[in-house]
């Protein structure tokens, strides 16, 4: 039943994201739809929550993941110096700024990456179908429940799926948008919740639930008992994933520092791209510091606490700013069109999560919150500077005309 729940949330959310992208037209994904719907206001905040906050906690997430993973098979059975492991997420932070092919490698690292997920899939239905289903006894037990631990339980399940919105990152960039944002956002999510569902049931096959929330690396232990031949070769694979959603990241965030510095809400500095390697430079460069001292403060969990709370809370947002769009223009062409009754369902979702978080976690998500709140100064300096008294503006302009300043303008 909390599955069948948890799945049901994610595909209502995707039918939300894809009637926003063919009835709003423009790319940048919240950004653009928050401020078409909400205001310029949450528009910036969504923005700014994103590039100090949701991107370099996401991208530190993935990296220290493939530090575990590249790291754990050399220390196997004990755990491996968690130093060491993010001495090696730092390496792969600075690789993600010098790709220069995206789009033909991720066609690649997603090959792999399926191939990794059938290796993982097939030995365990196979086990499963022999009768090995004993780790499934009192699967359904409900007596360890508690309404506290169940924001944070889905902020861990959701970061998997959070790529639903990605694509509405660069609706000006699809072809055929009207029909290909839809369909291209259905069967992904379909591919994500079947390959996701049947590789939890492949690990908790061969393994207990208490010996997967022990495991550093829940791949390599299962591959050293399931996969005899191939241990070596899954942990090379879940590496080279965690590197394809690091270069993913860094392709979708700079679209919405574009669409902002085109509403002249953001820097026109950070949305460039270097002239050689087309690469957001700038933007990774002023993040990758951020990236660094989230992987040195943080560990895995406590960052997805951490950034979800704001992303759940901008998801949020913008399902309910597709209300207030349906209600404000009811005239615009929706090719796709989902009952009312999905984004309101949706939006009542995420805004319980976001709100029961700050009793589970409320270090990290208050932390999150916090940082969110700091971009309303930033956008009265930035956006909004009239509404400032003069004496601000002075010394605003004064700084700004300093030279290092003026070089970067």
């Amino acid at each position: 039943m909390k599955m069948m729940s948890f799945i049901l949330c994610l595909v209502l959310g995707a039918l939300c994201y894809a009637e926003l992208g063919t009835c709003i037209k423009k790319s940048g994904a919240h950004y653009i739809y928050i401020l078409e719907t909400l205001g310029p206001m949450l528009a910036f905040l969504r923005l700014w929550a994103q590039f100090i906050l949701i991107r370099p906690a996401s991208s530190s997430v993935v990296a220290l993941a493939f530090g575990r993973y590249i790291v754990e098979p050399f220390f196997s059975p004990c755990s491996a110096p968690k130093l060491l492991v993010k001495m090696v997420t730092f390496a792969v932070a600075v690789n993600c700024w010098s790709v220069t092919f995206t789009t033909r490698l991720q066609i690649v690292l997603t090959t792999v990456k399926m191939g990794a997920l059938v290796l993982i899939i097939v030995p365990g239905m196979i086990k499963l179908a022999s009768g090995q289903t004993e780790n499934f006894q009192g699967a359904f037990d409900t007596s360890s429940l508690t309404l506290d631990r169940l924001p944070l339980a889905f902020y861990a399940g959701l970061y998997a799926y959070a790529g639903s919105s990605v694509l509405n990152y660069v609706t000006e960039e699809v072809v055929n948008s009207k029909r290909n944002i839809p369909l291209s956002i259905i069967l992904s999510m379909i591919t994500v919740i079947i390959f996701y569902l049947l590789t939890n049931i492949s690990y908790y096959t061969v393994m207990t639930s208490q010996e997967v929330l022990e495991s550093n690396a829940v791949a390599v232990t299962f591959a050293d008992r399931a996969l005899q031949g191939f241990s070596s070769v899954i942990p090379v694979f879940v590496a080279v994933s965690c590197f394809g959603s690091l270069i993913g990241g860094c392709f979708s965030t700079p679209r919405m520092l574009f669409s902002g510095s085109r509403e002249g809400q953001w820097p026109v500095l950070f949305s460039m791209i270097h002239i050689r390697r087309h690469t957001p430079l700038p933007a990774v460069l002023l993040m990758y510091p951020l990236m660094v001292f989230m992987i040195l403060a943080g560990e895995l969990f406590g960052l997805i606490n951490f950034h979800s709370f704001s992303r759940w809370m901008f998801t949020g947002l913008t399902t309910l700013g597709l209300i207030v769009h349906r209600y404000q223009h009811p005239d615009v062409p929706r090719p796709f069109k989902v009952p009312l009754l999905i984004p309101a369902v949706y939006t009542v979702v995420c805004f319980f999560i976001v709100g029961m978080s700050l009793y589970s976690d409320p270090v990290n998500t208050g932390i999150g919150l916090a940082l969110t709140l700091t971009g309303i100064p930033v956008y009265f300096l930035m956006v909004k500077k009239q509404r400032l008294p003069l004496c601000f503006i002075r010394v605003y302009r004064n700084l700004w005309h300093l030279p290092i300043l003026s070089v970067l303008a």
